[in-house]
């Protein structure tokens, strides 16, 4: 794409999510554009707009006289007040649209991701050289600790074994509020924080934007200095007791021993790199144990890079994929975070948590949030969506991977091998949810049947073909050929959805 002219500053642009050092480029002059246009397209959760816009003036404010820091309708307006028609680099975007929009402008030259261990490239390579195409997390997760010597001792993995996931699935201890741990680091906000809010605010009460959800105080960093204060609280603090925990809820305890580093991992703000490092540096200490450890370098350096990947990999048209046939539409209860609408205690207590921090860990959105939607049927593109908008940590690259293939099983079996349904006896299992809500966990027909445990047997009954061809799933297909009360079940199911509003 040509060179520079050498007489003029190098100009570099920062995407909203690559605000790390690590995406810095030497003796270049910054361009970062704010664009009002993206919270036009989609009815983004105010806690996530908060916290996008404050960690890119956070950002600016760190790169002083260095920035040329842009506000504009987009980002090709945004672009031309900034440099004109100069040549700019860029890092590899994150997305498939901005990585095409990039692409086509003539003056834009395209340098390689950053922010993750594993380039597409030499993902495209594996993948193709995978005897039968048939793609597994696990062999990559290995193949990414060797290459990278995590937690190896010389050509061994750690304690003798790749995978303690045996070990992290304790339900939560009984009668226990909150886990017996220290809570998460808490930034503090600033005038900046104060000059976003005022500018949402402003925005919002023009009509010109429309949010969901609720903003304040900011709970995830939104600089540098905060991610690695984050990180270093989470080592020390909480990532011992991470992994027997690490798939359990308690209704009042919606951090439980999480890092709550994903937000700062997919701003830019910390490198998963040092954060695998750290992790693997307390093990070495003795300061963790190995299971805890183990769980969540198979979180970062295993899922999150495979999920990056697979977006590249698989390509734009994996979107729209839709294997089940699920074309119902996500209800307006659910997409307005509407928590007193529903009365199943797990999945209100959920979407209140959502509502109120735009956040919570990987089992409620798998088990609860996403379970629901996929015994419900509902569009899968419409689901994705709807994690986009409403999460902070969520892009593009994280949601379409991690709710079409992991969560609504819609690619027929590409990311993972079964469908993520289930009924009220997991949630009873691993968690507090159950015991005081209006239904419970065992009925399946009744006023008092389990929305999750009827909206299961419904589910197994609408894909059985499919179901009993999968070896994960067969004896479900088999078990529900024995439901001697498989007729009140389906008219159960089909007559009222207990949870959605009048």
């Amino acid at each position: 794409m040509g060179t520079h002219d050498r007489s003029q500053p190098a100009l570099h642009w920062l995407f909203g999510d690559q605000l790390g050092p690590h995406f810095l480029r030497p003796n270049s002059d910054i361009v970062m554009i704010e664009s009002r246009g993206v919270f036009r397209r989609r009815r983004f959760h105010r806690a996530k707009a908060h916290l996008m816009l404050s960690a890119m003036r956070h950002r600016a404010a760190e790169l002083g006289d260095r920035v040329r820091y842009v506000q504009a309708d987009t980002y090709r307006d945004g672009l031309a007040q900034a440099v004109g028609d100069a040549k700019v680099t860029v890092h590899h975007p994150t997305s498939h649209a901005a990585l095409g929009f990039v692409r086509g402008l003539r003056q834009v030259e395209v340098l390689p991701p950053r922010g993750f261990l594993v380039q597409p490239e030499a993902f495209s390579r594996w993948a193709e050289s995978v005897r039968g195409g048939r793609l597994r997390m696990e062999d990559f997760y290995r193949r990414v600790r060797r290459e990278h010597d995590l937690l190896m001792d010389g050509d061994r993995p750690a304690g003798g074994r790749w995978n303690m996931d045996a070990e992290n699935r304790e339900p939560p201890p009984k009668d226990a509020a909150a886990l017996p741990v220290p809570p998460p680091y808490r930034p503090r906000e600033d005038a900046i924080d104060e000059q976003v809010r005022a500018d949402l605010d402003r925005w919002e009460r023009s009509g010109d934007v429309a949010f969901v959800g609720r903003d304040g105080p900011r709970r995830f960093p939104a600089g540098r200095a905060e991610a690695r204060r984050a990180l270093r609280a989470f080592v020390t603090r909480r990532l011992p007791t991470f992994g027997r925990w690490e798939d359990a809820m308690l209704a009042g305890d919606w951090t439980m021993s999480h890092s709550m580093l994903s937000a700062s991992l997919n701003l830019g703000l910390l490198d998963p790199a040092e954060c695998v490092e750290a992790a693997e540096a307390a093990y070495r200490a003795g300061d963790a144990p190995l299971n805890s450890v183990e769980g969540y370098v198979r979180q970062v350096a295993g899922w999150r890079e495979y999920m990056w990947n697979l977006y590249w990999y698989l390509g734009p048209g994996y979107r729209d994929s839709n294997a089940l046939g699920h074309r119902a539409p996500v209800p307006g209860w659910f997409a307005d975070l509407d928590a007193d609408a529903v009365q199943a205690r797990c999945l209100s207590t959920t979407l209140a948590q959502v509502r109120d921090r735009g956040w919570v860990h990987h089992i409620p959105r798998l088990m609860v949030l996403g379970n629901h939607a996929l015994q419900r049927g509902w569009d899968p593109a419409a689901v994705t969506d709807w994690f986009h908008r409403c999460f902070v940590d969520a892009y593009d690259w994280v949601m379409l991977t991690n709710v079409i293939g992991m969560s609504q099983y819609a690619d027929g079996g590409r990311v993972t091998t079964k469908p993520y349904a289930s009924g009220g006896a997991y949630i009873n299992t691993m968690s507090d949810l159950c015991g005081p809500c209006a239904y419970r966990p065992a009925e399946r027909t009744g006023e008092r049947a389990c929305p999750y445990t009827a909206g299961y047997w419904e589910f197994v009954h609408r894909h059985r073909e499919r179901l009993a061809h999968n070896h994960r799933t067969a004896r479900a297909v088999k078990q529900l050929e024995r439901l001697g009360d498989l007729d009140d079940v389906l008219r159960n199911a089909r007559r009222r959805d207990p949870d959605a509003a009048p």
